[in-house]
């Protein structure tokens, strides 16, 4: 059995910084439901515009609003949360890939690039959260190639 080119550890690195999580609108139903909102007011209490596009806000500390000592939504997290480190710019850049191991140490050097790619493409086909570009499109998760062995769109 291969061994996993990425194991969470539940550091947090991801969580923190301001206006990395691109909100699509299946995140903000699936959001909105988990806290007992409806879409709007989830948007209004949850969410801000930045660049054109809605993101989850963060404290003032610059932590997503979610976090606290772990990501208190991770069943319902967004779908950008869901793929990290599955990325475009990390699947399609072995420097990127490089770089982002010592911002996250769930990544697995060990498994090499090529390992990292072929699992990374096959898991973010399997959540379904590979998306076609537009305005509301985290970027990405937008233009990924099919996992190995599938020439198709991944999603359903």
């Amino acid at each position: 059995m291969t061994e996993p080119a990425f194991t969470c550890r539940q550091c947090g690195h991801c969580c923190h910084g301001r206006g990395g999580i691109v909100l699509t609108d299946h995140d903000i139903a699936r959001l909105a439901g988990h806290v007992g909102l409806e879409p709007q007011a989830f948007l209004e209490r949850y969410s801000e515009q930045m660049a054109g596009r809605t993101v989850l806000c963060t404290g003032d500390d610059d932590w997503c609003v979610f976090y606290d000592e772990g990501c208190s939504v991770h069943p319902v997290r967004p779908d950008i949360c869901r793929a990290w480190p599955f990325f475009r710019g990390n699947l399609v850049d072995e420097d990127a890939w490089v770089m982002i191991q010592d911002y996250c140490p769930g990544v697995v050097a060990e498994a090499g690039h090529e390992e990292f790619v072929r699992q990374g493409l096959k898991y973010v086909a399997d959540l379904h959260a590979v998306q076609h570009p537009g305005p509301d499109t985290p970027t990405a998760l937008s233009n990924l190639p099919p996992p190995p062995g599938d020439s198709g769109d991944p999603r359903p």
